[in-house]
């Protein structure tokens, strides 16, 4: 069995007076398409905030491939990228441009001085590298603000990977998006779990969550409902939706 890239223990944390996080724990493995599922405003995003170091927790732990997100978060923060629904893109920058200056954040090489711009070696090696994988050729040069949302999606997968993470969070990434767009989504991460990756998939649409996750931790009002393999959690259901209805409305 596979150690945790991500170990979140007793997990708290509150924005504002709102308790969002009540002592929450969770895993997730090299490997695997782990599911944190929940209603909206059951804490997912902040959890994911946690990890990748946007947020500090109020209390508990969260370890990614043994790192202290309190720490060592410059650690962190190399070995994880993040998608979600929110894409986020600089609108005046083309799709490579966006792409090189996230890899330069994450520590990859620098963008070369001067009015004939450019990348150094491994930073073009590592743009190059990842528009090829997610066939992009077509569009990388293209201000980002005329992009289609498919497009600008791809951008956002891009420079979440362009460094190379073993961990990837996708946060709702198909919920502004069309039925092939969605689809290209759902295929990255089967593949990005065929690598080796951690991947991390918070979602509230249970048909994709049951298709795709090999385990799954449910949370509801910043507590853990159940957590399990997928086929264990859907137990005597029909589906995972209705294990999840029923989890929930219980708790």
């Amino acid at each position: 069995m596979n150690e945790a890239a991500v170990r979140v223990d007793r997990l708290e944390k509150s924005l504002g007076s709102n308790k969002v996080l009540r002592g929450i724990s969770l895993e997730a493995r090299g490997g695997e398409i782990f599911g944190l599922l929940g209603p909206n405003g059951a804490g997912k995003t902040t959890t994911l905030r946690v990890i990748c170091t946007l947020l500090a927790p109020d209390a508990g732990s969260v370890e990614v491939l043994g790192f202290d997100t309190r720490i060592a978060p410059e650690e962190v923060r190399r070995r994880v990228g993040v998608v979600t629904a929110e894409i986020g893109i600089y609108p005046r920058l083309s799709a490579r441009e966006n792409i090189a200056y996230f890899a330069e954040l994450s520590g990859v090489g620098r963008a070369r001085a001067g009015r004939t711009g450019g990348f150094d070696g491994d930073l073009k090696r590592r743009v190059d590298t990842v528009l090829e994988r997610l066939d992009m050729g077509s569009f990388a040069r293209q201000r980002a603000e005329s992009l289609s949302s498919g497009q600008k999606q791809k951008v956002a997968i891009a420079r979440a990977i362009v460094h190379d993470p073993p961990v990837l969070m996708f946060d709702e990434p198909t919920s502004n998006l069309d039925v092939l767009a969605s689809r290209e989504i759902r295929e990255f991460m089967v593949e990005s779990k065929s690598r080796g990756k951690c991947v991390i998939f918070s979602t509230h649409v249970l048909h994709d969550a049951e298709r795709l996750c090999d385990r799954v931790t449910i949370i509801h009002e910043g507590r853990v409902v159940v957590s399990g393999p997928t086929a264990e959690v859907r137990g005597k259901f029909q589906d995972l939706e209705d294990a999840f209805l029923s989890l929930v409305a219980a708790s």
